[in-house]
């Protein structure tokens, strides 16, 4: 059996960063594929690598800068991941929900998660943002919930509700700040499978007759690490890509170096709509 984050871990990692920083925030961000420019908003910060925290999940993958950065984002203090680990990348789900863990521990009540994300939807386009109303963890139903194994209750509860996974009140605030900003937000369901090939035509089909609208690699595992302990998530995807439900019907193989530049082309306009957002928040 795969080893647990354990609180003791969690609690090492959360003393480490708190003999090393200015800062408490009450509000974490985790950037995707693509999406780690957002943190160059962010002022005066604490700036960490994965590789300085105990414990902490490194990330192997392009794209994903591998820091921890503690500062202010619209007039905030924040935590913000530039980039995550992935379960593809050999983690478990547990181990990728240290950061999520060490956020809690640290006083944080709200996670934003954000990602780059294919298209299922007809009328998603590339480029577009999407708030995510809601998910479906193929991973997770598949038996691989980061909440698999022993529970321990001054992490949450045995059996957390997901039926509000993603915080209305949330939501209603980032559709405020999208519309007095002008900026278009779609809205829809987020699929999450293991990855780390693309989907084939014939599980694109799939995904569709199920209801999702996007499908990652990500976000799902830390969004139910987020609900066990308490923390109100707001969840946007950038779409990155189409998908191809026919392979009669192929366009240009979809490739991480695509997905990537789509992503930071859109990065400026996330980290904007994103510190309305906490601006907003009480």
């Amino acid at each position: 059996m795969t080893s647990l984050v354990t609180y003791e871990a969690v609690v090492e990692a959360a003393e480490y960063l708190r003999a090393h920083t200015r800062y408490l925030p009450r509000v974490g961000l985790i950037l995707g594929s693509g999406l780690s420019s957002v943190a160059e908003r962010v002022s005066d910060p604490d700036i960490f690598s994965y590789q300085e925290i105990p414990h902490f999940p490194r990330s192997t993958v392009v794209g994903h800068l591998g820091r921890l950065l503690l500062g202010q984002l619209g007039d905030k203090p924040v935590y913000v991941m530039q980039g995550r680990s992935h379960y593809y990348e050999g983690y478990s789900a547990f181990e990728t929900a240290l950061p999520i863990r060490l956020m809690q521990l640290m006083g944080a009540r709200m996670l934003f998660v954000t990602n780059a994300a294919g298209a299922l939807r007809s009328g998603l386009k590339t480029g577009d943002l999407m708030a995510i109303t809601d998910q479906i963890n193929l991973v997770g139903i598949a038996g691989h919930n980061p909440l698999r194994g022993p529970n321990d209750e001054r992490f949450g509860p045995r059996f957390p509700d997901m039926s509000a996974a993603y915080d209305l009140g949330l939501l209603n605030l980032l559709r405020e700040e999208a519309s007095e900003q002008g900026i278009p937000l779609q809205e829809g369901v987020y699929a999450m499978v293991a990855g780390p090939s693309f989907e084939t035509p014939a599980e694109i089909r799939l995904l569709r007759k199920l209801g999702a609208d996007a499908v990652g690699m990500s976000t799902a595992s830390e969004v139910i690490v987020a609900r066990h302990g308490d923390m109100r998530v707001l969840g946007v995807s950038v779409i990155s890509n189409p998908t191809v439900g026919s392979f009669e019907n192929m366009q240009p193989a979809t490739s991480h170096d695509h997905v990537l530049e789509v992503s930071s082309k859109v990065a400026p306009t996330l980290a904007s709509l994103l510190e309305g957002v906490l601006r907003r928040v009480s």
